[in-house]
């Protein structure tokens, strides 16, 4: 890179994502399309359990590609009596995610929020000296 020039970010993308997890659909994954170099990160927003879900402790793990070569964590236990929504703050993840209905039948629903930052150069104005004076433009002499 030229010592002239920096990165900083010029645009943000956010893109709402979401999926339902049930006992006919127990896993579900957000990927990244393509593989850019720009940065993504994934924020979890919430989880809820649908009106109709069972009556039982819903567990969900989550696994992103930080943590591939571990295995997945527990982060939501719902039930629709005494918890059947949590949200999160600030929980960021590293594309691709994971999601995992461990246990209950759901239908649960989890949203989140992809965002993209897309970096730009800027290049330092140069400046540029004229051996002419101001005058000699306007036609003054």
């Amino acid at each position: 890179m030229d010592l002239s020039t920096s990165s900083s970010v010029s645009d943000t993308v956010c893109v709402l994502w979401g999926c339902e997890l049930s006992d006919t659909q127990r896993k579900a994954v957000f990927e990244i399309e393509e593989e850019d170099l720009l940065e993504h990160q994934f924020f979890i927003r919430t989880m809820c359990l649908s009106a109709e879900a069972s009556k039982e402790m819903h567990v969900v793990e989550v696994q992103d590609r930080v943590g591939e070569y571990s295995k997945p964590v527990p982060i939501a236990t719902l039930h629709p009596m005494c918890q059947p929504m949590v949200s999160f703050s600030g929980f960021e993840l590293m594309p691709p995610v994971t999601f995992n209905l461990r246990s209950g039948q759901g239908p649960l629903f989890i949203s989140g929020q992809h965002v993209t930052l897309v970096f730009e150069e800027e290049e330092e104005e140069e400046e540029v000296f004229s051996s002419t004076s101001p005058l000699d433009h306007v036609g003054l002499h």
